[in-house]
């Protein structure tokens, strides 16, 4: 089966450059998007070999704005390529009759309705429109779609979304938005945790309180971002990070299809599964006795949780029980000074080693920091990295007034590091919350945060504290209500541990096509079995028979079935 060939140009050379000025590039993160999205690509350091190969689709992660990579691009697009372009190669705007408009922060793209079906603007962080100068005729045909808008959900309109430009027998397709860098710093904060950070102006997130925390950095706004649930409880309500992966990943399909090719991709869950729950537990200054509560409780509602633990460690035996009842332990880095901790990676291994002695375990796959504790920017996972923590949850708000979607996602990813390590992708599937029982317990917060997880299938992660089981009614009856709802909303309850070995397995799969045969086959790169239930999508062509849809596009689900080929 002829499939699309997908190609990602980063021009490393001009990356380096960029580097050794403590820039960030952060566009090589449309690989990461592309893999979660199970897409298969093939990766290219310059415009010559980009060109040479010529792939059906090229997406533009970074390069050069010079002439002689714009000529190899222009050239590419006109023998019949696709182009596709983030916010960057203005060096091309002049060629098509258009000029830069000019850079502007941050906005909100008015893009029609999502594939995920939200209809809300979706918040950007920076773009660089393209215009049509007064008087000028076009000199390609062209066809816009979306409005930027500059500040606000209704500030002045600063450009078209995006411009599809007709370029000899192929295209040119820009988006205006710089998109990798909007994802990378929604997801992980503008900048590094070096200060408080400047707390809601209504009083509800007082996130100056002297501990430095990931939410002490954010790229959401206070006004514009957050609604009112049915109690009027203030929360982050759209995933703007996945929003925008899904419009990248949607647009994608789309301009394969456009070309009569499909672009099969690996399915985000296994057979049977839509969405996802997490239920995470803190042990904050609790023993076996609240152990006991807690256990009696998750078996009462049929659902696992990661332990995520910190001294006083719990007696032996009870962690051999907690892992008999199908739950994880997992780790809780303790960086608070007024809880006895320390930040730094000689406390953050001294703790795990800790752990390690006192569980029945060899190795420990999670961590969730205490009260969400951070400094700087990739410390924590590079120390996740050294010492063996395959995934890390810390990543969620403290304050009553920041839950929800502070961060703009609910899926599992892998986070990019600052220029001083050149913007690689760490070695750590960050898993984020979005409401925990130490905050304002609002039942009506529920349901809002699920129904957002369900729309781009991601993860609903909750978090509890055995201490609150143990003491408080009114915790338990909100615990109940969480995985009542969940399950009825189709969520399947998995551990952070089951999350982070189904998405790095399934990330080790890759889909090629054969133009001599209708089968599709799938490599593992992990050498094992892979994964069980997985499920190949393969968008269709005009009327063809579909079974669902994803990022808006009709698709056939094909198991896979542990087997290598199977029937296009």
């Amino acid at each position: 089966m002829r499939i699309a060939k997908v190609g990602v140009l980063f021009d490393k050379r001009d990356a380096e450059r960029r580097w050794r000025l403590d820039l960030n590039v952060f566009g090589n993160y449309v690989c990461e998007v592309l893999q979660h999205a199970g897409i298969p690509f093939d990766h290219y350091d310059n415009a010559d070999l980009a060109a040479s190969e010529a792939p059906d689709l090229l997406l533009v992660a970074h390069c050069g704005e010079d002439r002689s990579t714009a000529d190899k691009l222009w050239a590419y697009a006109e023998r019949g390529g696709t182009l596709i372009v983030y916010g960057t190669l203005d060096v091309l705007a002049a060629r098509v009759g258009y000029e830069p408009a000019g850079e502007i922060g941050a906005g909100y793209a008015d893009i029609g309705r999502t594939t995920a079906g939200s209809e809300s603007p979706l918040r950007f962080l920076a773009a660089k429109p393209w215009r049509l100068p007064a008087g000028q005729q076009q000199l390609c045909e062209s066809e816009a779609a979306g409005v930027l808008r500059d500040g606000s959900p209704d500030g002045k309109e600063a450009g078209p979304a995006f411009i599809r430009f007709a370029v000899g027998r192929g295209s040119i397709e820009r988006w205006s938005v710089a998109v990798m860098d909007t994802i990378v710093l929604l997801q992980q904060g503008k900048q590094p945790v070096i200060r408080d950070g400047v707390p809601a102006f209504d009083g509800t997130a007082s996130i100056d309180d002297g501990n430095l925390k990931a939410d002490d950095e954010y790229a959401v706004d206070w006004v514009y971002d957050r609604e009112r649930s049915a109690a009027g409880e203030p929360f982050f309500a759209h995933p703007y990070a996945d929003l925008w992966r899904e419009a990248l990943v949607s647009h994608l399909l789309r301009a394969a299809l456009a070309k009569g090719l499909p672009l099969p991709f690996i399915d985000r869950w296994p057979e049977g599964v839509e969405h996802v729950a997490l239920l995470s537990l803190d042990s904050d200054h609790t023993g076996d006795k609240e152990a006991v509560t807690t256990l009696e409780l998750l078996d009462s509602c049929g659902v696992p949780a990661t332990w995520c633990m910190m001294a006083p460690w719990y007696s032996r035996g009870m962690y051999e029980r907690v892992r008999l009842e199908g739950h994880e332990i997992a780790f809780h880095y303790n960086a608070v000074a007024a809880d006895e901790g320390e930040w730094s990676e000689e406390a953050f291994e001294s703790q795990l080693n800790g752990l390690l002695q006192s569980v029945p375990a060899d190795k420990v796959v999670s961590n969730k920091n205490h009260l969400t504790r951070v400094e700087g920017w990739g410390e924590l996972f590079r120390w996740c990295e050294r010492f063996g923590i395959a995934s890390d949850q810390t990543r969620g708000g403290s304050k009553r007034g920041n839950i929800g979607f502070l961060y703009g996602t609910c899926q599992p990813y892998f986070p990019a590091a600052w220029s001083d390590e050149r913007n690689r992708t760490y070695d750590v599937l960050e898993i984020g919350f979005h409401y925990g029982d130490f905050l304002q317990c609002d039942p009506s917060l529920i349901a809002p945060i699920l129904e957002q997880a369900a729309l781009v299938r991601g993860v609903a992660h909750f978090v509890f504290h055995q201490i609150h089981i143990d003491r408080k009614s009114a915790i338990r009856e909100w615990l109940r209500r969480y995985t009542k709802e969940a399950k009825q909303r189709g969520f399947v309850f998995w551990t952070g541990e089951q999350i982070n070995k189904w998405e790095r397995a399934r990330r080790k799969l890759r889909i090629e096509g054969s133009a001599a045969e209708d089968r599709l086959t799938v490599s593992n790169t992990g050498g094992d079995h892979g994964p069980q239930g997985v499920r190949i999508c393969i968008p269709v062509l005009g009327e063809e028979q579909d079974d669902a849809v994803r990022y808006g596009v009709r698709c056939r689900l094909v198991d896979l079935n542990g087997e290598s080929t199977v029937s296009s």
